[in-house]
């Protein structure tokens, strides 16, 4: 089901993220500009940890180192030199006197060089982190993580899309919008290997089609409820044109609500072909359900409005009016049918088209909602569109849901319709 839609879709993300790929490092350039970047780096570090010390540091040094030469001259001068033994002692002491300055300033030297040591320590460190701050800001690898999508890069790309999704039935101005909210989302995005914009793309078009799909409903099953508290029975009317699957598709919704267990009734309002009312009656017969009807040439609104009464008599919560196909360019008909609405005032008037038919149906679907106005959609034989562009563009066009997909030819090849379900269809594995 939608494959078509999906091989469009999923062909998309293959040439942007193609588009891409082409641009990217090889992996033996990355090491090349590893290497490069680590010498540059030993090299700083060697320059800067085999410097002196700070010319701060090594003028105090030599200030301190002067002082005390300057000391033990003047300690010199001022000690009288003597002769004989006097002389001699005083010349030792002198000498232990000596000795014990230099070793004072051998001990200070030590501890000036032990300082300077952590100096270049902690120098070391700091030009240690500036280096991996300077290499995670400038980025090794810059031109991968730092590639951003530009309009230019995808445009082309988007165009093709735009073509693909016009030739598979979606409707115009559903295949713009789609197009322009890709754009939105993806130009600007940093992007760091072929897998991010990939998944980026993907992510994109989820976020269109799930916005086009995302269409104000009314819970069928929630007025059925109202219904149930209240005793007055939902009305439901039936529009389409002839060959779409619309009686079979009453004679579906009717199982379907049975099994929920609410008890419906049907209106055969198809007066204007006498194959019509034998059709639905045999339909009626087959999953027991009761059918109100008149012969062919009665007034539609008459049968419409008998089968309401009967369903409020008899305590029944449904009642399915089925109506004559006709095209939608068909005046009088249509006013036959606007005439059925304001006897019977239906709760939904709900379109039955052909997925197969494409922007048929959904130009059908504008016109019968111009004249009667229509409040949810279904679409038969979806099991059989590969195309997928009436489901994703008739609610979208004429802003109402699509509440049911026929799916086969049994009673009971009917389903609710979730936006969600129809995006896993296109993007599911």
């Amino acid at each position: 089901m939608f494959e078509s839609l999906k091989k469009k879709l999923s062909g998309t993300v293959g040439k942007i993220s193609d588009k891409f790929a082409e641009e990217e490092i090889p992996e033996d350039g990355i090491e090349e500009k590893v290497e490069a970047k680590s010498e540059a780096s030993r090299t700083t570090e060697s320059s800067v940890t085999g410097s002196e010390v700070p010319s701060e540091e090594s003028s105090l040094l030599n200030e301190e180192k002067t002082s005390t030469e300057e000391k033990s001259a003047e300690s010199e001068e001022k000690t009288p030199k003597k002769s004989g033994l006097m002389g001699f002692l005083r010349g030792k002491s002198s000498s232990e006197e000596k000795d014990e300055t230099v070793s004072e300033s051998t001990e200070s030297q030590v501890s000036s060089e032990t300082d300077t040591s952590k100096f270049d320590s902690t120098s070391s460190e700091t030009h240690d982190k500036v280096t991996e701050e300077t290499e995670d800001k400038s980025g090794i690898l810059s031109f991968v993580s730092h590639k951003t999508i530009s309009e230019k890069d995808i445009d082309d790309i988007l165009f093709e899309l735009e073509m693909a999704l016009l030739e598979g039935d979606v409707a115009l101005e559903v295949a713009e919008t789609i197009v322009n909210s890709v754009k939105e989302n993806l130009v600007g995005r940093k992007i760091r290997r072929r897998n991010d914009v990939a998944d980026f793309t993907k992510e994109a078009l989820k976020t269109a089609i799930s916005e086009i799909l995302d269409v104000e409903s009314q819970d069928i099953n929630e007025l059925l409820g109202k219904s149930r508290e209240t005793g007055e029975p939902l009305k439901l009317m039936f529009v389409g044109i002839n060959g779409t699957g619309k009686t079979t598709t009453i004679a579906k919704i009717a199982t379907h609500f049975i099994e929920k267990g609410y008890t419906p009734v049907i209106a055969a309002a198809d007066t204007f072909r006498a194959g019509a009312i034998e059709q639905i009656t045999h339909h009626a017969d087959k999953i027991g359900v009761k059918i109100i009807k008149h012969q062919k040439g009665a007034d539609p609104a008459a049968v419409a409005f008998d089968a309401v009464a009967h369903a409020r008599a008899k305590g029944k919560e449904m009642v399915l009016v089925d109506t004559a196909g006709r095209m939608q360019t068909n005046t009088n008909l249509m006013d036959e049918m606007k005439k059925i609405k304001r006897v019977i005032k239906p709760d939904m008037i709900i379109f039955v088209g052909d997925a197969l038919t494409g922007n048929d149906a959904v130009e059908q679907a504008r016109k019968f909602d111009e004249a009667v106005g229509v409040n949810g959609i279904i679409l038969t034989k979806a099991d059989a569109d590969a195309k997928g562009g009436a489901a994703l563009s008739i609610g979208y066009v004429i802003h109402k849901p699509i509440l049911f997909l026929g799916l086969g030819q049994s009673y009971g090849d009917i389903m609710e319709f979730k936006p969600e379900w129809m995006v896993e269809q296109i993007f599911g594995e």
